[in-house]
């Protein structure tokens, strides 16, 4: 067997192996095949009661990791070597953390805890600490939502980090470039992208044709305004004539001016909206959070 390509015919026999050796309703069962670019496993995990995974040999800490993001109650289902034949296996996560894949082939997954609904705006405390100052998990909620994602959209994210995290989730079938100007918040975004077994992101350090000509062109940009904002959005829309932004500021001289600003570009189709939350601390007071505006805008309209 092929270890980078499951076939059809591999995909079928697999099938009907635990179908005749587990009482799994296979009708339910999500196919996951992570030998292939961009697939991920641990938000798979996380949305799917049942996941049918196709790996590669050399995968030492698969178990580890997810049992490190709270996966570890999750069963498997598996047998020894690369061919579906054979006694069937079933052990926890937290009884495997200390092997990885040793050949390429499918294990079932159980997770009885899986959540059947988009995840949106997790809490901040799940995210890597570091250099970055995370945006609340209300307003991340709001403009994960602007964002209009789906699992074929390919994505780019400047300067906002747990945006690329979440959305990456979302997006099993895209790509999301995640563009950090400064080195420590690319590390971060390294070590979210490793916390949460990502393989759909690609980190970069600016905007431009030298890091993102050779990468699949964005649907949508999310981003914060700063002194850069004209210069992304010319380079943007360029390669995308008919990009889709979603842009982010506390500042209200920048959301003021927006108009202008984007009708260097041709952009006249755009809403903008505030968004202000209040939290109701330990003494009993409410407590007003930064209150950004967010602009949503389409090119080529």
């Amino acid at each position: 067997m092929d270890s980078k390509l499951f076939t059809n015919q591999h995909i079928l026999a697999w099938l009907q192996y635990f179908s005749e050796n587990t009482d799994i309703d296979l009708e339910h069962v999500k196919l996951l095949d992570i030998t292939r670019k961009n697939k991920n496993l641990i938000p798979a995990v996380e949305a799917h009661r049942c996941v049918l995974v196709f790996t590669e040999a050399g995968n030492k800490d698969i178990f580890y990791k997810m049992w490190d993001v709270g996966l570890g109650e999750c069963e498997i289902i598996y047998n020894e070597g690369s061919e579906p034949a054979g006694p069937i296996k079933r052990n926890k996560v937290s009884d495997m953390i200390d092997r990885g894949i040793n050949a390429s082939a499918g294990m079932i997954v159980l997770n009885p805890n899986a959540r059947s609904t988009i995840k949106f705006g997790m809490d901040n405390k799940l995210f890597a600490t570091g250099s970055v100052k995370y945006v609340g998990s209300e307003i991340r909620a709001v403009l994960l939502s602007k964002m209009k994602i789906h699992e074929n959209k390919n994505l780019c994210v400047i300067s906002g980090e747990s945006i690329a995290v979440e959305a990456a989730m979302m997006n099993g079938e895209g790509t999301v470039i995640a563009v950090e100007y400064k080195e420590r918040d690319r590390e971060t975004m390294e070590e979210n992208v490793n916390q949460f077994g990502l393989h759909n992101v690609v980190i970069v350090d600016h905007v431009g044709e030298d890091t993102m000509g050779n990468l699949p062109v964005p649907d949508t940009t999310m981003l914060v305004a700063s002194a850069s904002l004209e210069q992304e959005l010319a380079y943007l829309t360029k390669l995308n004539p008919n990009m889709e932004f979603v842009i982010y500021t506390l500042d209200f001289k920048a959301a003021a001016s927006m108009r202008d600003i984007l009708a260097k570009f041709g952009i006249t189709d755009f809403t903008v909206i505030q968004i202000a939350v209040s939290k109701l601390t330990s003494k009993n007071v409410f407590e007003n959070q930064p209150a950004p505006w967010i602009i949503s805008a389409k090119a080529g309209v």
